[in-house]
């Protein structure tokens, strides 16, 4: 079977109501966490995306067990000292930056060297951002030109850090937060603002976190060594998977849809105020609080009239896996749309703000960069009618899913390689998409 898809039609007008797949960053978190807690924890609505099933691998080869049962998954902790580090342990983090981050924080008192390695993709990625601040903890880690693989060693004498992220990464953030429940005393960070899934998770499991925070910064004090026990937890919908069909829905003709208990985390919620800001009208409906997780409905409409934006740079860490879907909308806005200090988009599974830029010219959208700032002229009239190939993305599941958005909403015949990318993130997309009344051969 080719490893592509071919669309030639755009979606039909639908009313619909569906449930979206569980948070990724929230899933990969449930699962090392419930790997350190002590006893059994049990995760519902578990992504079963490549991502996830790497870090269960993972966690399975540190010796901790789990098993599927019919509705949820069961992981079996044996507290802060209960992997078992044993010589010559080879962890594979396959696509997920995510997991091969912040399993690192975990293992800073690994009795042996443990190798963590990575697909060719996420071998690309820079790992000196969570392995410098690693070592302050007392570990030996080596690396080759800062990326993966990379090899830890933990120590019996960790010692409590002063660290300062500066990215906005919620990634070396809870890596460092992760070293620090293995650790006695207090380690102090000063982070500037990102997702805070970790910090909430921390509270949720009585883990010792004070925050105090300004309008940039948090300020986080975690008290170390001290066990937690086995948890239950139900992950919601994942806003990313869900902005691709709000998207959809939002550039599709007399479209409606409803997005089930999807996660509203302030932290992850930029798509949702980027696009009520381009005159979107998205709704947020029956919200409630789950374990400190903000959750949500989900309500869009198909909307004419799109209007460009001056997207604020403090938007970007709270919509960064989302920019391609928003660059997308920009495409069919009136105006000229800008955004600014994008570089962090070339830092992940592909340089996304490149390859986005190329895509918009290749759908006939005039773009022009200057740094990491872009502005990207809308056409409102955009319809599509040549044809349309899209390959060499390395397989980044975010630019494979926005070609189908663009195909279904904008016409034209397309061929879009590496389907199978989906699962690293999304595995139900395409039943979602059919759901709704695509076609897609």
């Amino acid at each position: 079977m080719k490893n592509e898809v071919l669309i030639t039609s755009i979606i039909k007008d639908f009313n619909k109501k569906i449930f979206v797949s569980g948070d990724k960053s929230i899933s990969i978190r449930c699962v090392l966490l419930a790997s350190q807690a002590i006893g059994k924890s049990k995760i519902y609505n578990l992504l079963e995306s490549e991502d996830v099933m790497c870090a269960l691998k993972c966690i399975k080869k540190l010796g901790i067990n789990y098993k599927k049962n019919t509705n949820y998954y069961e992981i079996e902790g044996l507290g802060l000292e209960g992997y078992k580090t044993e010589r010559n342990i080879k962890l594979d983090a396959g696509n997920s930056g995510t997991l091969a981050r912040l399993i690192l924080g975990l293992l800073v008192n690994s009795r042996h060297k443990i190798k963590i390695s990575g697909d060719k993709s996420l071998s690309k990625r820079d790992f000196s951002r969570v392995t410098e601040p690693l070592k302050e903890f007392g570990v030996q880690i080596t690396s080759k030109k800062k990326m993966l693989p990379v090899e830890i060693a933990g120590s019996n004498f960790l010692r409590p850090i002063k660290y300062i992220e500066k990215l906005g990464s919620a990634q070396c953030k809870s890596s460092v937060m992760l070293a620090a429940i293995k650790t006695p005393g207090i380690t102090k960070i000063k982070a500037l603002k990102s997702r805070n899934h970790t910090e909430l998770f921390f509270r949720n499991l009585k883990i010792p976190i004070n925050i105090v925070s300004n309008r940039k910064y948090d300020f986080i004090d975690i008290e170390g060594q001290y066990n937690f026990a086995g948890f239950t937890y139900k992950v919601p919908g994942d806003i990313s998977s869900a902005s691709f069909l709000l998207v959809l829905t939002l550039l599709s003709r007399n479209s409606k849809l409803l997005i089930k208990g999807v996660n509203i985390n302030k932290s992850r919620l930029g798509i949702v105020k980027i696009l009520n800001r381009m005159n979107a009208n998205i709704i947020l409906k029956n919200k409630k609080i789950y374990k400190g997780e903000a959750i949500s409905d989900i309500l869009v409409n198909s909307k004419k009239n799109l209007k460009a934006i001056k997207c604020p740079a403090s938007l970007n860490s709270t919509a960064i896996d989302e920019f391609l879907v928003i660059f997308l909308v920009a495409a069919k806005a009136k105006g000229i749309s800008t955004f600014k200090n994008l570089g962090e988009l070339n830092k992940k599974e592909s340089p996304r703000l490149e390859i986005g830029i190329s895509f918009l010219k290749k759908i006939g959208i005039k773009v022009v960069r200057k740094g990491n700032d872009i502005k990207i002229y809308g056409n409102p009239s955009l319809s599509l009618s040549g044809n349309y190939t899209v390959k060499n993305f390395k397989k980044d599941h975010r630019v494979f899913m926005t070609s189908c958005i663009a195909a279904l909403t904008l016409g034209g015949n397309w061929n879009i390689k590496d389907k199978d990318s989906v699962n690293t993130s999304f595995p139900e997309f395409f039943k979602i998409i059919n759901q709704l009344g695509a076609k897609i051969y």
